[in-house]
């Protein structure tokens, strides 16, 4: 599968090859909290208005929680009053992947990390211009990396 990371200057590479993450529910548990495990290997849904990301507004990356891959920007992240934050887009197509939701009496639209499928959340067409987009995600898929920062990711 191909995935975009960041070089050390903090600049998004060009699609590189890369393999799978793969890992027994119990080396997960070992690197997750129990409500990290529960929302990413688990499927399930934080609670409206508690995720620590919510209201976040510092510039940076938000990664993915199990592998680190770099999934959205600060610049995409608006407020769409759900209670999750949002983004109307990834911060590249190849690194968030989308399957169908048919859980709950629902059909919706699941949003998972490409190189590990971390659960992030669901994808809505009610977002705002320029994609008409919403990321809706889970705090708890996510780690926050400051804008000065970035270069860092460069070794995941």
């Amino acid at each position: 599968m191909k995935i975009r990371t960041f070089d050390a200057n903090g600049k998004l590479r060009a699609p590189v090859e890369s393999p799978k993450v793969v890992k027994s529910d119990a080396e997960w548990r070992s690197q997750l909290t129990a409500e990290q495990f529960q929302v990413a290997r688990g499927k399930g849904t934080e609670r409206p208005f508690c995720g620590t990301l919510l209201d976040n507004k510092r510039a940076g990356v938000y990664s993915c929680v199990c592998c680190g891959l770099p999934l959205f920007e600060s610049g995409s992240k608006f407020n769409s009053g759900t209670g999750w934050p949002s983004f109307f887009q990834p911060i590249a197509e190849e690194n968030v992947v989308e399957e169908s939701d048919r859980s709950h009496g629902m059909v919706r639209v699941e949003i998972l990390c490409a190189r590990c499928d971390c659960h992030l959340g669901h994808v809505f067409d009610d977002g705002p211009r320029p994609t008409g987009l919403r990321y809706c995600v889970n705090s708890e898929s996510l780690v926050f990396t400051d804008i000065a920062e970035v270069g860092k990711l460069a070794e995941v």
